[in-house]
């Protein structure tokens, strides 16, 4: 409260020296130009040029609050602009994350056009487009985007790819790949999708000369690109027996594409599975049978005992021996079990094969020791238990019959 007195009271003693000033010394003021004649007293020349000096202020700020309120108002505005923008970016985010294409595609474009960085739009809106199947917009759009950000050509192309690989264009995704791999060599994400299309189209000779690359590279986990490179090259042995109709000419591809693998790779179960499966359907099932036979003598797996059960070498006898050998280290195999049934079979060792198959499903309910246990016992008459397991290896194959309607029995 003081502090307002002492400035009431200098105010006051401030207007009280302006008056005496004025009194004492009241001034004189002439401006003449030409015929124009102007004269005062000095402090009222002041107040002349204080209330111009006003004047001007009220008149600029004036001017600021009508362009300020007709930025408001004006549709065209800046300030407009730019919120119409802003609301499309938002609509069209949201538009596209809930599978609303064309609203998406038509808010993405107009955001596009609007913004100085334009590519996650662009991208956006081709991507509602492709959805839409409106497939030339959605290559124009990406088109734009390149105009627009030139330095992005290699965001624009993987995304052109992966939109075409959506909409089952792979030979266009392939090249599209390819020319981006020339450019940027050590893309990972490049590599990443030439992996998966590679894989997609079943092509794994071009997946094993990619290989290299995604090792050096380092594209994928240790352990995920160990289990890739072995898929690749049993889906290409695979693949090597089937290439020719004629046996001979595919026992021929099928070596080839066995001697291209290393010595290491040669010794992989899973890789010779592939291999000896490839020579019994072309017929060699004796060097399958001897494939077999060393790859189990090296390291015993329970998916080669399986195959072995079903090829006939030279000596069946011989066969059987080497199975029972196995045995004695797994007793309780399934697998091996049902192979030494198999062979028993082969053998007409029948009661032997009997045996070996009921112990089989002791260990494990399998619908293939089933249907060979059944089929025998219908041989040695036992009809009754024969239905019975054929019945239940049939309900093994397909648990969903199970749960299928059936017809219901017509009255009669």
């Amino acid at each position: 409260m003081k502090r307002v007195y002492v400035i009431v009271l200098l105010v006051v003693a401030a207007i009280g020296l302006l008056g005496l000033a004025i009194a004492e010394h009241p001034g004189y003021v002439l401006i003449a130009y030409s015929s124009f004649r102007y004269q005062s007293s000095f402090w009222a020349a002041l107040a002349v040029v204080a209330l111009i000096w006003l004047a001007v202020w009220g008149i600029k700020v004036l001017i600021e609050l009508v362009a300020a309120s007709s930025g408001v108002v004006n549709p065209w505005s800046r300030r407009n602009r730019s919120r119409r923008v802003q609301i499309a970016i938002e609509q069209g985010q949201m538009d596209l994350a809930e599978g609303r294409w064309a609203s998406a595609q038509r808010h993405l474009h107009r955001a596009a056009e609007a913004e100085r960085q334009p590519l996650l739009y662009y991208l956006g809106a081709a991507r509602a487009a492709n959805e839409l199947g409106h497939y030339e917009e959605c290559d124009s759009l990406l088109e734009r985007a390149l105009e627009r950000q030139p330095q992005a050509e290699l965001a624009v192309a993987l995304s052109h790819a992966q939109l075409q690989t959506d909409r089952g264009d792979t030979d266009g995704a392939l090249t599209t790949l390819q020319a981006m791999h020339e450019r940027h060599p050590h893309s990972v994400q490049v590599l990443r999708q030439l992996q998966r299309l590679h894989q997609q189209r079943g092509d794994w000779s071009a997946l094993i000369r990619l290989l290299p690359e995604l090792r050096k590279d380092k594209v994928l986990p240790p352990a995920e690109l160990v289990e890739l490179e072995r898929r690749a090259w049993g889906e290409n042995l695979t693949l090597a027996g089937r290439r020719e109709e004629d046996g001979a000419i595919g026992l021929q591809s099928l070596d080839r594409a066995w001697q291209q693998l290393t010595s290491a790779q040669r010794q992989e179960p899973q890789l010779v599975l592939a291999y000896a499966d490839q020579l019994r359907q072309l017929g060699a099932e004796v060097q399958a049978e001897e494939v077999l036979r060393s790859a189990l003598k090296r390291k015993y797996d329970s998916h080669l005992a399986r195959l072995y059960g079903l090829l006939r070498g030279a000596d069946p006898s011989r066969q059987l021996q080497a199975a029972e050998h196995w045995l004695k280290d797994h007793p309780d195999d399934p697998s091996l079990l049902l192979t030494l049934g198999r062979l028993c079979l082969q053998n007409s060792l029948w009661g032997k094969a009997r045996d070996y198959l009921e112990s089989s499903l002791r260990v494990q309910r399998n619908p293939e020791a089933c249907a060979e246990l059944a089929r025998l016992l219908a041989q040695l008459g036992d009809t009754e238990r024969s239905n019975q397991l054929f019945q239940e290896g049939l309900g093994m194959l397909d648990e969903r019959l199970l749960a299928a309607p059936l017809p219901v029995p017509a009255r009669v």
